[in-house]
């Protein structure tokens, strides 16, 4: 199982609108440096009046089989401006042949979290008080 799997059937359930860092936990405590400042900075910036602009990539050449045959994924737009946009840390605590649990926690109340908590990594149900909502897969 990974983060890309969880993606994909997140999408079939997922109905919120916003900014979401998606992490996948395997284990009983997820690190709290999992999320890095980078990541926090630009959802902290998307939820905020001043808002965030992000240029998308252009697209880059995407080779086949044949080494003559050259696609180009097509890019929907040029840039986003996300401002006042909801923004969440989704957490995804995963244990084999059981139902995936994730937790939305807004970044602001991660940000709150991590200042407070005393130890570098947080098990599911510390996590529980801090979410707005939760969706099982």
């Amino acid at each position: 199982m990974k983060e890309k799997d969880i993606q994909t059937a997140l999408s079939k359930k997922h109905t919120m609108h916003g900014c979401f860092e998606l992490k996948l936990c395997k284990t009983k405590a997820i690190r709290l440096d999992s999320v890095k400042d980078h990541q926090v900075e630009a959802l902290l910036a998307a939820s905020s009046e001043s808002g965030l602009y992000h240029k998308i990539t252009d697209s880059l050449p995407v080779f086949g089989g044949n080494k003559h045959m050259r696609f180009t994924s097509k890019k929907p737009f040029d840039f986003v401006f996300l401002k006042n946009t909801p923004a969440y840390v989704v957490i995804c605590f995963y244990v084999p042949r059981k139902k995936k649990r994730c937790l939305y926690i807004p970044i602001k109340r991660w940000v709150e979290f991590c200042a407070i908590h005393p130890r570098k990594s947080v098990r599911e149900a510390e996590l529980e008080e801090y979410a707005e909502c939760e969706i099982n897969l």
